[in-house]
């Protein structure tokens, strides 16, 4: 989003997905310098970062610990399966 002419203001939204979870969950969110905060400790816990202009959009709405809503499965889903292919090329593996 733009502010006044050159200043774009970040936003960040952090999800969690677990087998228990019926979809994935906002766990964090912000705007500014809450989303810097936000991707730098993302950074620093070695968690991917994905970027998707539209998507933040939609899920900078949605409530904290709210589940994502039917219409963006397919979106979240491509972020799910970036992640896991993420891992599977290092190496590792998330639950």
């Amino acid at each position: 989003m733009k502010q006044g002419k050159n200043k774009i203001i970040k936003k960040a939204v952090a999800l969690s997905y677990k087998k228990e979870y019926n979809a994935p969950k906002v766990i964090a969110k912000g705007k500014g310098e809450i989303a810097e905060k936000i991707i730098e400790k993302g950074h620093k816990e070695g968690i991917e970062i994905y970027k998707d202009e539209k998507l933040i959009e939609d899920l900078i709405k949605l409530d904290l610990h709210e589940e994502i809503p039917e219409e963006l499965y397919e979106a979240v889903s491509e972020i799910i399966l970036f992640v896991y292919l993420l891992d599977k090329e290092k190496g590792g593996s998330r639950d």
